[in-house]
């Protein structure tokens, strides 16, 4: 069903991503473990403003620079022109991040924390231009090789931690200086072969020509900043809100679900620009192609929704220790939302390939909007973290269904196809979860997907040669 340049390419996506969000994610673990609680919060905010302030920084010219290369394929003025913009963005929202972190917060550390590890937004955003252009390139390895050296290195100095006391700044530092590594790599060795880095330096880039830029292409920038601030703003409602304590219960729920999302993400990412050229052909073919995509992101969902559903409670202790055995129930809510996060950012993939970015951005926007309104509201009225995860889960069902209507409406999506997706999914929970309760043994989780997946293939031998279905 899938060949060449997708499987190529993602998999070097996925495989990159996994092995150093697993890593990163050890590193994370004995950070949790290794210091106290308010440490532990103070890092963990410092560093959600610092992702929140970078996804701003980036300006979200990914998608637009990959669908400007696949028109211009020899331009390097484009090159140029995007690498340019992200050194000023850079160091201009570093600069904001600063800012922010000593008008929101009283706590010295974590002021110096974001002082020092706000810099790494600059390096990032030069890191950006080269993961962008190997994406474009299909040249995904490349950049799994470079990135996947600093993950080695931060799991080095995750096994020092667990033996030296050193105190939590020094550990920032050390992660900045490894970040600065990493840059110097993919200068040395990041570009494709048919690019030179002295061309990045090439041609002019006026501050009138920039804003222009921008402000042609401002959907993708708030479509990139949106994405981010989503997960952000429950961290930054909570530690406002709620005890300072707090936002290690969310971060760890989402630090869960940012290791699920990694494949959708990563895979998305080879996926988008083959709708473009697909859509450029024959919009028919684009439209297959979709549909069959659609069907292994939802299989996906579901298969990760119910895995956390399973072994939450005994995963999170085993983890990050018995003191976060309460935090189970907090990522099941979370998890809800990884349902439809994998079909509902392939949608939007879909209709930023079919030139329809004014409108995916406006969804972003009214569904963070929700989100925060819900969030904020109910953290006000009822004190607890789990507003926060069903604001997240209300927010983005309204952004998947709106997706679903405008679909429709183009004529790209079936109603019926709409609907079977909810219905479908409903049950199947529902028969998960009951089924679940009445077996209750640990091995359930596979029983059911190994039976689930020998109905599919039986389905698809017996039913579908006899009467093949138009996908």
């Amino acid at each position: 069903m899938f060949k060449g340049r997708l499987i190529g390419n993602s998999f070097w996506a996925i495989f990159s991503s996994l092995s150093q969000n697993v890593i990163f994610s050890l590193f994370f673990i004995v950070i949790a473990r290794r210091y106290s609680p308010s440490d532990f919060s103070s890092y963990i905010i410092a560093n959600t403003l610092y992702g929140m302030i970078m996804s701003f920084s980036s300006l979200g010219l990914s998608q637009w620079f990959i669908r400007e290369i696949k028109q211009n394929e020899h331009d390097t003025e484009i090159i140029s022109r995007f690498f340019k913009i992200q050194l000023l963005a850079g160091t201009v929202f570093y600069l904001i991040n600063v800012l922010l972190s000593f008008a929101l917060y009283s706590s010295d550390l974590v002021r110096n924390i974001s002082l020092l590890l706000g810099i790494n937004i600059v390096f990032d955003n030069i890191i950006y231009v080269f993961k962008t252009i190997n994406i474009s390139r299909y040249q995904q390895k490349r950049s799994f090789v470079l990135t996947s050296l600093e993950a080695l290195i931060k799991l080095v100095l995750a096994g020092f931690l667990v033996y030296i006391d050193i105190s939590i700044f020094s550990v920032i530092i050390l992660l900045v200086i490894f970040r600065c590594f990493t840059l110097s790599l993919f200068f040395g060795f990041g570009f494709p072969d048919r690019i030179h880095v002295a061309n990045i330096w090439n041609g002019s880039l006026g501050l009138k020509e920039m804003v222009d830029m921008l402000k042609k292409n401002i959907y993708f920038v708030v479509i990139g900043s949106v994405s981010v601030v989503y997960w952000s703003t429950g961290s930054l409602l909570v530690s406002k809100i709620l005890q300072f304590d707090r936002v290690a219960d969310y971060e760890i729920s989402f630090k869960l679900f940012s290791i699920a999302e990694i494949i959708p993400v990563m895979v998305s990412a080879s996926v988008f620009p083959m709708l473009v050229e697909k859509g450029k052909a024959d919009s028919a073919e684009r439209n297959r192609f979709f549909r069959k995509v659609f069907l292994v992101y939802t299989i996906y969902g579901l298969l990760a929704f119910t895995f956390i559903y399973s072994y939450a409670s005994s995963l999170i202790p085993l983890l990050f220790g018995e003191k976060y055995v309460h935090t189970a129930s907090f990522c099941i809510q979370m998890f809800w939302t990884i349902i439809i996060f994998p079909t509902a950012l392939l949608q939007a993939n879909l209709l930023v390939s079919m030139q329809m970015e004014k409108t995916d951005m406006w969804l972003n926007l009214i569904s963070l909007a929700l989100n925060f309104t819900i969030g904020f509201l109910g953290l006000i009225f009822y004190k607890d973290i789990a507003l926060v995860n069903y604001a997240i889960f209300i927010s983005f069902l309204f952004f998947h269904v709106s997706q679903d209507v405008i679909l429709v409406q183009c004529g790209t999506n079936k109603l019926s196809d709409s609907l079977f997706f909810y219905i479908s999914s409903a049950l199947l929970l529902l028969t998960y979860h009951y089924l679940f309760i009445l077996f209750s043994t640990p091995y359930f989780f596979f029983l059911f997907w190994i039976t689930f997946a020998f109905v599919l293939l039986f389905y698809a031998k017996i039913f579908l040669r006899r009467r093949p279905i138009a996908i």
